[in-house]
């Protein structure tokens, strides 16, 4: 911006003359000139008028003159100069008379580019330069400027005095004002724009006026409003026909299908007659009808229950949300006894099952079509289908109180009174009784054909719970809820009944005396023998103690529903909060999350969830698990809090164990464990699976996979879902489904799963432990595993491994299952090292020799290749290795695949047997010198 074209100059030295000219164009022009060459110590000045600033912190001064080169002058050598000086002085003052010399500022010296001659004078061609400076002022109004001659032939053409600014511009749909350049040639000034018409901020608009005038950095901007769009920097109204819902749309829509817009700038199109729009439906979406009657609605009674059906109708209406409400007019409202199946209203699909309806009664059914717009538009209700039925006979209702009438020691008379819903005549009541203990392991069963029952037979001070159901001709209806009643006690109930008390006291003691000595046998006999036969066991345990719950299997059920019903509690889907994915399992995601049940302190669990697309086996399969687990209850298995199967995704509910698998966290932490600590994990593992075995329940998949890990480093039981494949596949045992490496040979051969085929798979489950979640056979694959084992190979024990814990693991690897221990053997086993420590000091490391030699005295007594072949299996291939001159561990260690071809060794698995095992056990040597060193 200019401040001024030509400036008035006043001469302060009678030296500058103003003079006329004439330029290029022989236009005349008005120069102040001065050209004192010939005598020395020139000081002539030149002052401005007063310049307003006129806001500007920094001006700039272009200055146009002429030049006469000093050595085109003849004799004025040392006193003509070729240049002249630049000052400012800052004044708010307007008429200065007198400014003193030492009050300007100088601002430069400036020079000429080109200087003309004598000669350049007679040919009239005028070099004309020009330069430009600027200047900072900031502290006055305005400012003077002054020019200095020192000696100089010039001549002063024009001064031009500006500032810069940054223009007024649109950027964004924001307004930034004409602004004037900061005080620094790098500074930077920073302007808030403001909104134009019809807009809104979306972020603080902002620019930065730079030093050139440029406008720098647009920050934010602004947005038209709804109903006008963006055009050439403004913000029109949307016309008729188009709208706009949101100001983060860039442009107008034109209006969707059946709607309009009549006036410019609407925010939403208005629907023709007959069409509407849901308070949900977002404005881009087209007016829709309500939906026509449901079609060719059908039903099917059966007994008290009723299947309605029907098509879609044939109009929609154009939406996708139709939903449908089954009304029965005979129970409208219907009551809590009336059940509909998924539900009464706001169905998806096009069937539902009504039951616990009158027998023998008509009902009239209802279903109407309904979608979003049914409530705007006023018609969904009339668009209905009905259906006239009549109900059959079926079985009574429960029956919904007991009560009783007399109470003796050893019996109880019970009352109740007829099902609220009888459907036809009582022929007759069952009653199930069973100790409350038992929790119905065992219970029994009498009938009678009255409204009452006495029941003998009973234990003293015994809490019993009864349940009784009806039956008519259709059938037994549904037992009741249970009802808990206590027999009464006497202190002498035998002397009581006329029994002499000499004969009592001696029938105790002989009992006592009976009891003492099957006690000594059994335990004599327990001595002599290693380990009894587990089957045997078995059976034994089953007969001395009648009341330990059998495990029941859930495939024994047609429907898995009935199982999942009986064995686990559904959980309100409404309590669950699912926080994040921990993992994926066979049948979809596995999440962590929180469970808040009424009553109870909210904790942590895991959630199982299957995967949309199911199948119908894969849903019994999920289920089944579930099913297994809610039989349990044991602190170390796995312990399942409930299902959720009345709505998707299905969900098995479980405590939330925080370290996750034993594998992975045993790599997690190689080496941070103690002894004592690996021992006490394995404890908690035979102890679950001794639970296991009790319940006659067989896991086939043992394995520190399966093992999961609380915060506490308590050990559970955990993945019941193994697939049968054993059975239902001929070929399974070749398959990839089957963990060769933790399954027992029986089992992999004769698909013979038994107690004894897990102990085997407790076995490696220990080995696993000790060494910290290595893989059982390292790297080889499962038919040399299988071949391996076949031929009598067992893993080494693991480094740093106690001899009695390598030594049961050996137990529990017996090829005959009867030789293998009981898990009630192994758990007194591990609770006797734990009591007794030091039995843990002795290592595999300590003295392998000497292990070696307690193991197989038939070896000589020093270490050989004899007592190694034998550690692993392959005593056969002694003499031809020794007679080949390998007798020691450093000769075995260079003998190779092909060496061992030449020397007859020839089966694959036998040569990675070889090899693997000497790595492993120079491994262990290794490292038991590195920690048995002494320093020097």
């Amino acid at each position: 911006r200019l401040l001024i074209q030509i400036i008035k100059l006043h001469a302060c030295s009678w030296q500058w003359e103003e003079v006329s000219i004439m330029d290029e164009k022989n236009i005349p022009i008005r120069t102040y000139q001065v050209c004192n060459v010939l005598e020395p110590s020139q000081n002539n000045w030149l002052r401005t008028d007063w310049i307003p600033r006129s806001g500007a912190q920094r001006v700039y001064v272009e200055v146009k003159f002429t030049l006469r080169d000093c050595n085109s002058l003849p004799g004025v050598t040392g006193t003509c100069k070729e240049t002249f000086n630049l000052y400012y002085h800052e004044s708010n003052e307007e008429r200065e008379s007198y400014i003193r010399e030492s009050s300007f500022i100088k601002v430069d010296t400036v020079a000429a580019d080109e200087s003309f001659t004598q000669v350049d004078v007679g040919d009239r061609i005028m070099k004309l330069n020009t330069e430009v400076r600027d200047v900072r002022v900031t502290t006055r109004k305005g400012f003077y400027l002054a020019f200095q001659d020192v000696g100089a032939c010039i001549a002063l053409v024009s001064v031009r005095v500006f500032y810069k600014t940054c223009p007024l511009t649109i950027r964004n749909l924001a307004t930034f004002p004409d602004t004037i350049t900061g005080a620094d040639t790098s500074s930077l000034v920073e302007i808030r724009g403001s909104c134009v018409n019809q807009s809104e901020e979306r972020e603080e608009p902002k620019m930065y006026c730079g030093a050139d005038g440029e406008w720098l950095v647009p920050i934010g901007g602004c947005l038209c409003n709804l109903g006008y769009q963006e055009k050439s920097g403004a913000c029109q109204a949307c016309p008729s026909g188009f709208y706009k819902a949101r100001s983060s749309e860039a442009a107008c829509s034109k209006c969707p299908p059946h709607s309009h817009s009549l006036r410019d700038g609407a925010t939403a199109c208005e629907c023709h007659s007959g069409f509407f729009r849901a308070d949900s439906d977002p404005p881009s979406m087209s007016c829709t009808q309500p939906p026509s009657a449901p079609q060719q609605l059908i039903s099917a009674v059966n007994e008290t229950s009723v299947v309605l059906e029907w098509a879609p109708p044939r109009r929609l209406g154009g939406r996708s949300d139709t939903t449908y409400n089954s009304v029965s007019q005979l129970c409208l409202p219907c009551g809590a006894d009336v059940l509909f199946s998924p539900g009464q209203t706001g169905l998806k699909t096009t069937k539902v099952v009504v039951s616990e309806l009158r027998a023998h009664t008509h009902y009239t059914f209802t279903v109407h079509a309904r979608n979003g717009v049914s409530q705007a538009g006023g018609a969904g209700a009339s668009q209905s289908a009905a259906v006239t039925v009549t109900t059959n006979q079926a079985a009574p209702s429960p029956v919904s109180s007991i009560q009783v009438t007399d109470v003796t020691r050893h019996s109880l008379s019970l009352a109740w009174q007829q099902p609220d819903r009888p459907n036809g005549v009582i022929l007759e009541y069952e009653v199930k009784f069973y100790e409350k203990d038992q929790k119905e392991r065992a219970y029994r069963i009498m009938r009678t054909f009255s409204r009452g029952a006495d029941v003998a037979g009973l234990s003293p001070l015994t809490v019993y719970v009864f349940h009784v159901r009806a039956r008519t001709a259709a059938g037994y209806g549904d037992f009741s809820a249970p009802f808990e009643f206590a027999t009464n006690s006497d202190p002498f109930p035998l002397i009581g009944e006329g029994v002499n008390s000499a004969f009592l006291l001696l029938s105790v003691s002989g009992v006592g005396i009976l009891l003492l000595i099957s006690a000594a046998v059994f335990i004599i006999s327990r001595r002599r023998s290693k380990y009894s036969k587990t089957k045997q066991e078995s059976e034994e345990e089953k007969h001395l103690n009648p009341g330990v719950k059998i495990y029941v299997d859930p495939f024994t059920y047609e429907d898995p529903d009935q199982a999942i019903h009986e064995f686990a509690k559904e959980i309100d889907v409404s309590s669950i909060h699912i926080e994040r994915v921990i993992g994926m399992g066979e049948f979809g995601e596995v999440c962590s999350g929180r469970l808040r049940v009424q009553g109870k302190r909210e904790i942590y669990v895991a959630i199982k969830s299957l995967k949309a697309g199911y199948s119908d086996k894969q849903r019994r399969d999920f289920l089944s698990e579930a099913s297994i687990m809610g039989q349990f209850d044991h602190p170390n298995i796995i312990r399942l809090e409930g299902v959720v199967t009345r709505c998707k995704p299905l969900m098995i509910i479980t405590e939330y164990m925080e370290n996750g698998s034993l594998d992975a966290f045993l790599r997690k932490h190689d080496g941070q464990f103690t002894v004592i600590q690996l021992v006490g994990m394995l404890r908690g593992i035979a102890s679950g699976m001794k639970y296991l075995s009790d319940m006659s329940y067989v896991h086939r998949d043992l394995a520190a996979r399966n093992i999961l890990v609380n915060s506490n480093l308590v050990c559970k039981v955990s993945d019941f879902g193994l697939s049968r494949v054993l059975e239902d596949d001929p070929e399974a045992a070749y398959t990839t489904r089957i963990p060769i490496r933790w399954t027992a040979p029986e089992a992999i051969a004769y698909r013979k799963f038994t107690t004894a085929s897990d102990v085997w798979s407790y076995g490696i489950v220990m080995w696993e432990v000790v060494s910290y979640g290595e893989r059982p056979y390292w790297d080889m694959n499962n038919q040399d595993v299988i071949k391996a084992m076949e031929e009598g190979y067992r893993l080494p024990a693991p480094m740093d491994c106690p001899l009695v814990l390598h030594q049961l693991m050996l137990d529990c690897w017996e090829r005959e299952r009867a030789e293998r221990p009981t898990f009630s053997q192994i758990l007194n086993m591990l609770d006797k090292l734990i009591r007794n420590p030091g039995t843990l000091r002795r290592t595999g490391g300590d003295s392998p020799y000497l292990l070696l030699t307690l193991l197989f005295p038939v070896c000589v007594p020093e270490w050989s290749v004899c007592l190694w072949l034998q550690s692993v299996g392959l005593e056969r291939y002694r003499d031809t290795l020794t007679a080949a001159g390998y007798t020691s561990l450093e000769s075995l260690l260079t003998l190779t695949h092909h060496e061992m071809d030449r020397l007859g060794i020839l089966t694959a698995s036998h040569q990675d047997i070889i090899t693997a095992s000497l790595q492993q056990e120079m491994l262990s040597q290794m490292q038991h010198m590195q920690h048995t060193m002494v320093p020097v």
